[in-house]
């Protein structure tokens, strides 16, 4: 059975994704590159006060020392920012329904990446599922009538960095911090670049914006800490499917907020992705409802046998599935 409270974590996570663009329109007179430094920087400063306050210190030394691990933590915070400064981006130029595109054919890149990568199998039902899935992402993309870059590249970098951050064998705090600060410097240099040259808003704008700047910290560090508190409890295959939340989210906001045109055919492209979000439901929940002792499911068996060892008292005793994992602010 999933560990319910990764499965909490995620949801939480891509409900909150889903409705941040709101936030990122508020700094759309913001250059996307400045913003994204920014984020970078203040991003750096909302982990730095929760690490202390979550006991997690000793575990960040540790993990500085660690030269694979600072290794590991840079692939993940390079694809994280490349991500970051995509979507900022496209919801500054208004191209939020690419963007959700992008989150939607996401999935489907976690969900190969869980099998090709990490052996994990796929039940019958998951492959119903996949299938509405894909049918309504190719849909989507073919009524654009064009090669939609900017999806494909969210797509890629975020499903590789949830890929990434499940194989690091690092808590997901200090990750988060690390991959943070060690993009913090360029950030910072960025900023101090363009304000020397008497650009940019810091200093230059009133005292909402600067507020809002600040807030960026926030916005990144809240939703990023609970995914990847999920992503290293919850297999790829159930971490692509929930991230169909936010796209959903974007979608909306796009439609009816924001005024980006809809039409029948992006309908008929949306109810096959959320048929497939049926089908995965209903999978889960026969999942649940078999006994524990006879759960048969094979979508995490390769990746159990790929866990560290647990740490005692850590595991749940009654479950020989449960993942190891590390302490993280919910816990």
């Amino acid at each position: 059975m999933h560990d319910r409270r990764g499965l909490l974590y995620g949801v939480s996570a891509y409900a909150l994704w889903g409705v941040v663009p709101v936030f990122w329109k508020l700094l759309a007179g913001i250059d996307p590159v400045e913003v994204l430094a920014h984020r970078i920087v203040w991003g750096v400063a909302a982990f730095a006060l929760i690490v202390p306050f979550a006991g997690a210190g000793p575990a960040l030394r540790v993990a500085m020392r660690d030269r694979r691990t600072l290794a590991v933590m840079a692939l993940s915070g390079s694809l994280l920012a490349l991500n970051w400064g995509i979507f900022v981006g496209s919801v500054a130029t208004g191209h939020l329904l690419e963007a959700s595109l992008g989150y939607f054919i996401n999935p489907l890149v976690s969900v190969g990446l869980g099998m090709v990568v990490l052996g994990e199998r796929m039940r019958r039902l998951q492959w119903l599922a996949i299938a509405f899935a894909f049918a309504g992402v190719v849909l989507m993309t073919w009524y654009a009538g064009r090669i939609p870059w900017i999806s494909l590249l969210l797509a890629a970098t975020f499903g590789s960095y949830g890929l990434v951050r499940k194989v690091a064998r690092v808590e997901s705090l200090v990750g988060s911090t690390l991959e943070t600060a060690l993009l913090a410097p360029i950030a910072a240099g960025y900023l101090v670049l363009v304000a020397m040259r008497g650009e940019g808003a810091l200093g230059h704008t009133d005292a909402t914006t600067h507020l809002l700047l600040v807030a960026t910290g926030v916005v990144t560090a809240g939703p990023l800490l609970l995914f990847t508190s999920a992503a290293r409890r919850l297999p790829l295959s159930t971490i692509g499917f929930l991230q169909y939340l936010s796209p959903t989210g974007q979608f909306l906001l796009a439609v009816l907020v924001y005024g980006e045109p809809f039409s029948a055919d992006r309908l008929l492209a949306f109810a096959l992705i959320w048929a497939g979000l049926a089908v995965f439901s209903l999978d889960l929940l026969r999942l649940r409802r078999r006994p524990r002792v006879a759960d048969p499911s094979p979508t995490s068996d390769a990746a159990d046998r790929r866990a560290p060892a647990s740490r005692p008292g850590r595991d749940d005793p009654s479950s020989d599935r449960r993942r190891a994992r590390g302490s993280d602010p919910g816990d």
